[in-house]
């Protein structure tokens, strides 16, 4: 990874972070706790998959709708974000695959 790609990145995350920012408070508030725990639980790659910015898009179609956010992905964030990661590698499949040296079994 060379620099021009390492600003391209800072570049894009700041773009993502605007979009977060001008939505509605309490959407601002599931995002955020969507992406902590994607971050600690969720797939390996997840901007390269677009799987937070299809967050953001959807969410900027509710609010458009005027849609409350729980509306849209009802009470339980973390059952929300499991269905979004279905079976897609997360880091703890990638480290327990680097341990055995072959793929997990339990694995998504």
């Amino acid at each position: 990874m060379g620099i021009r790609d390492i600003i391209e990145g800072k570049k894009q995350w700041r773009a993502h972070m605007a979009r977060v920012d001008a939505l509605p408070a309490d959407y601002r508030i599931v995002y955020r706790e969507m992406q902590k725990y994607l971050f600690k639980v969720g797939p390996v790659d997840l901007l390269g998959d677009s799987l937070l910015p299809g967050i953001v898009d959807f969410f900027e179609e509710g609010a458009a709708q005027g849609k409350g956010v729980r509306h849209l992905i009802g009470d339980d964030v973390a059952a929300f974000c499991d269905g979004l990661i279905g079976d897609s590698p997360t880091y703890a499949d990638v480290y327990q695959q680097s341990l055995t040296g072959k793929p997990d079994a339990d694995a998504k």
